[in-house]
């Protein structure tokens, strides 16, 4: 299982909408998913996912892959990181410490 937080508009797809308190869905995990399958199986709709992704606290593209056990925050497409310059958007190209 991956444990997704979603933010903004995207509380609606867990029970919880209350926006002072975590909005936390857990997804199963195959074997290959990047951040895309994971949204998908949840039914964001695409256009409504930002480009704000974090996997394990990185800034993160959706090609990257996911492992069960990671943490993803999700952000909607209305409320884009100002700064994103500042962080290195980790990609799916990358290896990831697999210990």
């Amino acid at each position: 299982m991956i444990e997704v937080h979603l933010y903004g508009k995207l509380r609606r797809f867990t029970d919880n909408q209350n926006p002072a308190r975590d909005s936390v869905i857990y997804v199963p995990v195959e074997e290959e998913d990047t951040i895309e399958d994971i949204v998908e199986r949840i039914g964001i709709p695409s256009e409504e996912l930002g480009s704000n992704i974090f996997l394990n606290g990185e800034y993160s593209a959706k090609t990257r892959q996911v492992r069960a056990n990671d943490r993803l925050g999700v952000f909607p497409d209305d409320m884009q990181l100002l700064y994103k310059w500042y962080f290195r958007k980790a990609g799916a190209g990358e290896d990831r410490d697999r210990d």
